[in-house]
């Protein structure tokens, strides 16, 4: 209980006098950290503050709950939006305490127990003076002339701030919560992409190429857009905000729940920051909407892939007899899901090749889970084979686009008679869910008829014994 108050009269304190958007040599700010785990403490001291309209950038030394330990690190805030963290790769896990400090010789450092150091910038000896945060949110390092020796903006995160740059080969990257796998967004000479990444896959799932093929050294956010630039610091492209936005862009995102990548404008007079656009603006275009071995269906809903065993029956879970992978497991199969494609794209594996052979590279390799094949439509394009290390971004299509999406399943999904139930009962999976919301809204409907029809009638009846 008193290290809790301890934190609250750090926060109470760094509120109250937060003012300067700059501190000296020779500066330490500790905060304490509880002896006791709880995932509702948040410590955070605030010690710079742009002087601005609202909202304002501000610089913190915070303690948050981790996984069962507490993570110290240094933030950087746009009102109530953290948009710079000095943990975003690496977490430093401390107890006892939580301390900055910017040494007489130019280094910040962040420093625990037993002062063991856990993160700084490498700066001792190169003449730093003062740590600053700018008017764009950028946190630097300055000598005596002004000259920055280190910079937040060369550290992005998983936000990119109006008026800073990102150069090819530059990324941002966001950490779902519970996963192995994580989004990034990516500048590439001939493109920007959203990418899903687990283990050695990579997957995109959205891009936007400039026209005429021409390449991109450096993007910068602008006020009404994403600006993207040549060698020559030309604009050949931009990505603009929809509808009609009065405000400036403040920041991009990359979201850490959905994987999308948004522009977002501060509202007034809501107080809040509004997307001003979107990449990916449908529910089952996103990578991970539904659970591993979940379809998006036309509705927006989840639906699972469940197989039928003659040992287990049906699984309950959407990964239901796939969670332990085909590596030492036996011989697998493969199952054709129709009308079912993928949002997730990577390298063909294979071009002009045909379905068969598309599902033996896939069974040949134990760690690939699932194969789309695409024939093209009409048959005039290239034919393709694309292998996935994981079942993700899975949605349901309609018909004749020349895909088809096929999923690795355990040997023993046979039952009676050596004929294979498992693809009836996936197709019926993938539209159980478009059947119960098309039955509940007949059936809403059906229910007010009936009881318009009763209202009519007692009213007709209570009309007759008045006329009696």
């Amino acid at each position: 209980m008193k290290v809790h108050r301890l934190i609250f009269l750090l926060l109470l304190f760094a509120y109250q006098v937060c003012c300067k958007t700059y501190v000296h040599i020779d500066y330490s700010l500790t905060v304490e950290v509880p002896s006791e785990y709880s995932v509702e403490l948040l410590g955070r001291a605030f010690l710079m503050e742009t002087n601005q309209m609202e909202p304002s950038f501000r610089v913190a030394v915070s303690v948050e709950p981790v996984i069962g330990k507490y993570s110290c690190s240094l933030q950087v805030f746009l009102g109530d939006v953290k948009v710079w963290n000095s943990g975003h790769y690496s977490h430093f896990y401390t107890s006892d305490k939580c301390a900055l400090e910017l040494t007489k010789d130019g280094d910040l450092r962040l420093k625990g127990s037993n002062d063991r150091i856990g993160w700084r910038t490498g700066t001792s000896g190169q003449g730093v003076e003062r740590l600053e945060i700018l008017k764009t949110g950028n946190l630097v390092l300055v000598d005596a002339l002004n000259r920055i020796k280190w910079q937040s903006f060369n550290f992005p995160t998983d936000v990119m701030l109006w008026g800073q740059r990102l150069n090819v080969a530059t990324r941002l990257t966001s950490f779902p919560t519970n996963s192995t796998a994580f989004y990034s967004f990516e500048i590439q000479h001939s493109k920007i992409a959203l990418y899903l990444s687990s283990g050695k896959w990579n997957y995109s799932y959205w891009e936007f190429q400039p026209t005429k093929s021409r390449n991109i050294t450096f993007i910068e956010l602008g006020s009404k857009g994403l600006e993207i630039f040549n060698d020559k610091y030309k604009k050949i492209a931009q990505i603009s905000s929809f509808g009609t936005q009065f405000q400036p862009l403040r920041f991009l995102a990359l979201g850490n729940k959905t994987g999308n990548m948004g522009l977002y404008f501060y509202s007034p007079e809501k107080r809040s920051f509004e997307a001003a656009f979107q990449a990916l603006n449908t529910t089952c275009d996103l990578p991970l909407a539904c659970r591993p071995y979940g379809i998006c269906t036309l509705s927006n809903a989840c639906s699972c892939i469940r197989l039928l065993t003659a040992k287990k029956g049906a699984g309950s879970d959407c990964n239901g007899g796939f969670s332990e992978g085909f590596c030492d497991k036996g011989q697998p199969e493969m199952l054709e899901l129709s009308g079912v494609s993928s949002v997730l794209r990577t390298a063909p594996k294979r071009v002009n090749v045909s379905k068969e052979t598309c599902e033996n590279l896939c069974l040949q390799d134990c760690k690939c889970a699932a194969a789309l094949y695409s024939a093209g439509k009409d048959g005039t394009s290239s034919r393709e084979c694309f292998t996935y290390g994981l079942v993700s971004g899975v949605k349901q299509v309609e018909r004749g686009t020349g895909l088809t999406f096929m999923v690795k399943v355990p040997n023993g999904t046979r039952v009676s008679h050596g004929k294979s139930n498992v693809k009836k009962w996936v197709l019926v999976m993938v539209g159980v869910i478009d059947g119960l919301i098309i039955l509940l809204v007949l059936g809403g409907l059906g229910y007010c008829l009936v009881q318009r029809r009763r209202r009519r009638r007692r009213n007709m009846l209570a009309s007759d014994n008045n006329n009696t």
